[in-house]
């Protein structure tokens, strides 16, 4: 009798464990994404009392009404029976915050932190407090945590950075956190370089041993430029990129089609598209095809010159009859109509003169063809090619 009672408890026994295990694990498998479902099986299980928790907190902050008493109290039970659960301290910090305790949520935040380092509510409450408090490089040690344990954190935290680098007080602090997160750094520089406003901070920020061709902010940043008028601000930035020596005399940059690394809009801009190709050849040569199906732009150079005429020369080298497509044109930065315009045959054969008025300070030089009725593809090839002020000798 001894012994069937002895393997009955055991029974007992063994089965009250395997209850015990499958509602951990179904608590563990529901608690997250189902809190109704968890409670089901164990309403007062410390991960239950967190999601239930956490779910009415989410859901009268949506609603905006005041969370319930008894959600803090249920949220105190589970960090009495979960001491390492992050969750509890964050809601307590929160509290203590809506009740104007500022140092006790700010110990609730960081016991959170310490709990789990990878919470992410734990880094977004301790940044938002050290702002708050002045301590702005706790603040932004608290943001790169963000960025890196989000999936969206860097596109997430990027506009808020790119505000908080608008005053220039700021700028040491976020140069000292981009060199640690040169991730971050990047998405940050390009939208900064995206507005007039904080086109400054772009250069302050950067890294000034970086190749500058190879930066990501720096093409938009010259089309913020230049789209503001300040031109001379733009090619003064753009000309650390240059690689090719402009000879004297020589108008254009890069006339022997030999810089590829330089980008535009004050080195060439070329073409591959369903316009047509545009591209450089050994021994200063430009390679042009143009389709002869749409109009477009086949190559193109922003160009700073001073009031007064100028004349463009080159060689041409394929049938001139195959160029009377394609056509040379000078345009005044944000102009609805060119300067002037010549056949390419026509500039091969006798040069082109064109006239920069006095308020004409930034010009386009555009290589474009011409679709017509019968569509006939142009393959040509350029050099030699030359830009010079008249009367000077050019």
């Amino acid at each position: 009798m001894t012994r069937i009672a002895g393997r009955i408890v055991t029974v007992i026994a063994v089965l009250a464990i395997a209850v015990l295990v499958v509602r951990n694990t179904a608590v563990a498998a529901f608690a997250e994404h189902s809190p109704a479902t968890a409670t089901a099986f164990w309403s007062g299980h410390p991960a239950t009392e967190i999601s239930s928790g956490m779910t009415a907190i989410a859901a009268a902050v949506r609603e905006r009404r005041p969370v319930p008493a008894s959600v803090f109290s249920t949220m105190a039970d589970a960090s009495a029976k979960a001491p390492l659960a992050p969750e509890p301290y964050l809601v307590r910090g929160v509290q203590a915050e809506l009740g104007g305790d500022g140092a006790t949520a700010q110990r609730a935040f960081e016991a959170a932190q310490w709990r789990d380092p990878r919470s992410l509510p734990a880094a977004y409450f301790l940044a938002d407090r050290y702002f708050r408090l002045g301590d702005t490089q706790h603040g932004l040690r608290e943001v790169a945590a963000l960025a890196r344990l989000s999936p969206a954190g860097i596109a997430t935290l990027v506009p808020y950075l790119a505000e908080y680098a608008k005053s220039p007080a700021n700028l040491p602090v976020l140069r000292s956190l981009f060199r640690a997160n040169p991730l971050l750094a990047r998405p940050t520089l390009v939208a900064l370089s995206s507005k007039i406003e904080t086109a400054p901070a772009v250069l302050a920020l950067a890294n000034p041993h970086a190749t500058t061709s190879e930066e990501p902010w720096l093409a938009p940043l010259l089309i913020t430029l230049v789209r503001a008028g300040d031109y001379d601000k733009a090619r003064a930035i753009w000309s650390k990129t240059a690689t090719t020596r402009t000879a004297p005399g020589q108008l254009l940059y890069d006339a022997g089609f030999a810089d590829k690394s330089a980008p535009p809009p004050f080195n060439w801009a070329l073409t591959s598209s369903a316009v047509g190709l545009a591209e450089r050849q050994s021994g200063g040569k430009l390679h042009v095809v143009f389709y002869g199906q749409q109009d477009g732009i086949l190559a193109s150079q922003l160009l700073l010159l001073r009031p007064g005429t100028y004349r463009l020369s080159l060689l041409l080298l394929g049938d001139p009859a195959r160029a009377r497509t394609l056509d040379w044109s000078l345009w005044c930065d944000k102009a609805a109509a060119p300067l002037g315009s010549a056949m390419l045959d026509a500039v091969a054969a006798h040069g082109w003169q064109v006239t920069v008025p006095a308020d004409c300070p930034a010009q386009w030089l555009k290589l474009s063809g011409s679709s017509n009725d019968l569509p006939q593809q142009s393959d040509v090839t350029i050099s030699a090619l030359k830009l010079t002020k008249v009367g000077t000798g050019g």
